[in-house]
């Protein structure tokens, strides 16, 4: 059984992928927070913007078979000549809770490309095609290679330098965006990270900016 919060089509708003066309598929649950803002204080991860609970989201269900939720997937995917490979985005929460080879097997058979958007703390299974790996705190990594380390900048006990010897292809640096996290933050603490974060990627050239585009363009 997959249990999944929303799915739907949109272009990818963040790191080497942005601007393409995809599906977003967003599993509920996480293993470094429950969701609950009564938990958020002591959970291993204190900055996620998302909610990941529950079904109940657009096109969200639960899906008894992995041809089950493959084929709803590919329902939202509205090009049917072959101008462009889809693609399906998994995240969450933390999508490598739930996503497994017979998901992967089944989009593939479809002709989808999968990417993953993951904490890293979970091992992933094989025949994913883009890994993007977003390191959470203090939180030991268990993927420690991959396509994409994308980092939400600054955490104090997670510095870039920290994972800057990594088998990845790429290197982000996400700016926090605290005003999504603590609605009363003024707009100058988010305008600071951004700043902080494109000196340092100035500084450090291995690392890139990614900016949160659907956020600015205004699409989901």
């Amino acid at each position: 059984m997959y249990h999944v919060k929303e799915a739907f089509y949109t272009l990818q708003g963040e790191g080497a992928q942005a601007g393409r066309a995809s599906v977003f598929c967003r599993f509920t649950g996480c293993n470094l927070w429950s969701g609950r803002e009564a938990d958020r204080a002591s959970a291993k991860c204190t900055f996620c913007d998302t909610d990941f609970i529950g079904t109940d989201g657009i096109n969200g269900g639960r899906f008894a078979t992995a041809q089950a939720l493959a084929n709803h997937i590919k329902a939202l995917w509205p090009h049917k000549a072959q101008h462009a490979v889809p693609y399906v985005v998994f995240t969450g929460g933390e999508p490598l809770l739930q996503l497994d080879t017979a998901l992967i097997a089944m989009l593939h058979s479809e002709g989808f490309e999968v990417a993953v958007e993951t904490n890293g703390t979970v091992p992933a299974p094989a025949g994913i095609d883009w890994l993007c790996v977003s390191p959470k705190s203090s939180n030991p990594l268990v993927i420690t290679h991959g396509d994409e380390l994308k980092l939400v900048f600054p955490q104090a006990d997670a510095p870039p330098e920290q994972f800057a010897n990594l088998a990845f292809s790429h290197f982000f640096l996400q700016p926090m965006d605290r005003s999504a996290i603590a609605p009363s933050s003024i707009a100058s603490d988010s305008e600071s990270t951004v700043k902080a974060a494109t000196a340092y990627c100035m500084a450090n050239p291995q690392w890139r900016l990614s900016l949160q585009t659907h956020k600015i363009a205004g699409f989901e």
